[in-house]
């Protein structure tokens, strides 16, 4: 098969060239010249024809449409961020740190399919067939009947998939794959965006399921081109310190769930474990309350979770230092102000520093009020009393506002055996709920009326 002739087109004005040039000779702009396969003048099929099917134009309400079949991965975390399994002919992108567990977690979901029974094949570019072999050993998978192919060329690759018709196959990864169609190296942004455009249109056609692994950079976002993103139906990134035990998925992209679900992990010797119960790791055992410590309830998707929010505030210097870790540094700065406007609670010539427990990142608005608790907390040396938990937004004017879903962080709460909660006005629950036996809750308008309560709490 004679190779295609491969031109360089500039990705800021669209000009050609035979060759690969450090200034575009069209714009003069430097580095912008992208290999792609040129093509020919001769009438040919082109090689996405397949993506083209016809169809006439149809209203919405006369298109048949079903709920897609999922199939359980047999990892329950797994599930809840895929939206409740693998869906036919679904390409999924799972991204995260070396190390950090993408290639075992995958194996084990394999492991789990071909047991339930269905046919599985994992692509192997970064490893031999030995090394998967090792570690599907080391994680006590004995006598697995997962097909394994260590290869990187994307020809072979897909005559694999034609062959062996599997209902889901894992490629690992998709910067090790290269098509013979490209001269440039496995990689590059060429070879990243056609090798993933073959694969999504090879899922989309026979029905298999294909989990492509990527690689990531050095500031944590996908490695190769953002079309890679677009391409696929779900986006996962893998998140955790790979000095601690536990590791989050994330749901950035799913076209057949929601998104911002997370599953939580634990990294044991025989592999990940998912954690039914993820705010067990969020909340530190304390035997007796401290101060500057103030627990909340945030959502990540429909999930919510308790984490517990610890604030110092020292004697600074000329120039205080502001800190935050796993929240927003400029939102710590305004609820500072608000803090002094609006409660008298001055933290000028103060050092303050906030951090959220278990290396959790927190970006919804609702830890607010624990933030500011947490702050008044450590400021005056009192610990709020046990039990205590607190959410809700704070405006600049001083207002508490209402958080999203706060009767379900409420039932989180008390399902743990929280006895007070300090919450927005407009989220408390009905009045002898059974659902929040034990659980004092009281609504606040202002920030001034969550200080005055916390302090005749205390």
């Amino acid at each position: 098969m004679a190779k295609d002739k491969t031109q360089y087109i500039c990705s800021e004005c669209g000009g050609s060239s035979p060759k690969w040039l450090g200034k575009c000779p069209h714009c003069n702009a430097w580095n912008t010249l992208i290999e792609s396969v040129a093509e020919s003048a001769a009438p040919s099929k082109n090689r996405f024809a397949a993506l083209a099917k016809t169809a006439e134009v149809t209203t919405l309400a006369d298109i048949e449409a079903t709920d897609v079949q999922r199939t359980p991965t047999g990892h329950d975390e797994l599930d809840r961020v895929l939206g409740g399994g693998i869906v036919e002919g679904g390409v999924v992108l799972i991204g995260g740190d070396p190390g950090i567990g993408k290639s075992t977690l995958l194996l084990q979901a394999l492991d789990s399919l071909q047991r339930a029974g269905l046919k599985t094949l994992y692509v192997t570019g970064e490893e031999s067939g030995a090394q998967v072999a090792l570690r599907s050993r080391r994680l006590g998978l004995d006598g697995s009947q997962v097909s394994v192919l260590a290869e990187i060329q994307l020809e072979k690759i897909l005559a694999t998939l034609d062959a062996t018709k599997p209902t889901i196959a894992v490629i690992d990864s998709i910067q090790t794959v290269y098509s013979e169609q490209l001269t440039s190296a496995p990689g590059s942004v060429a070879q990243v965006r056609e090798c993933a455009a073959h694969l999504t249109r090879a899922a989309k056609a026979s029905g298999t399921a294909i989990v492509l692994v990527g690689h990531v950079t050095k500031e944590g976002a996908l490695a190769g081109p953002r079309v890679l993103e677009h391409m696929v139906d779900t986006v996962l990134y893998f998140e955790g310190d790979t000095h601690s035990s536990f590791r989050l998925i994330r749901a950035i992209k799913n076209r057949f769930g929601a998104v911002n679900e997370i599953g939580v992990f634990a990294m044991t010797e025989k592999g990940l474990k998912g954690v039914s119960n993820p705010s067990a790791i969020f909340l530190s055992q304390h035997s007796e309350p401290v101060p500057g410590s103030c627990v909340m309830v945030t959502l990540e998707g429909t999930r919510p979770m308790l984490v517990e929010i610890q604030a110092l505030v020292d004697s600074g210097g000329p120039s205080p230092r502001r800190l935050s870790v796993g929240l927003d540094r400029d939102r710590l700065a305004m609820l500072l102000a608000v803090l002094h406007r609006h409660a008298g609670v001055a933290c000028m010539d103060q050092d303050v520093f906030v951090n959220a427990v278990g290396g959790v990142r927190i970006s919804e608005p609702a830890a607010d009020l624990a933030v500011m608790l947490a702050i008044t907390s450590s400021l005056r040396g009192k610990p709020l009393p046990k039990g205590f938990l607190a959410f809700g937004e704070v405006g600049l004017a001083g207002e508490v506002r209402p958080a999203p879903r706060g009767q379900d962080r409420l039932k989180e709460a008390a399902k743990l055996g929280f006895s007070v909660a300090v919450v927005p006005k407009a989220n408390l629950p009905r009045k002898n709920d059974k659902a929040f036996e034990g659980l004092t809750v009281h609504g606040v308008d202002r920030i001034e009326e969550a200080m005055e309560l916390a302090r005749s709490l205390a």
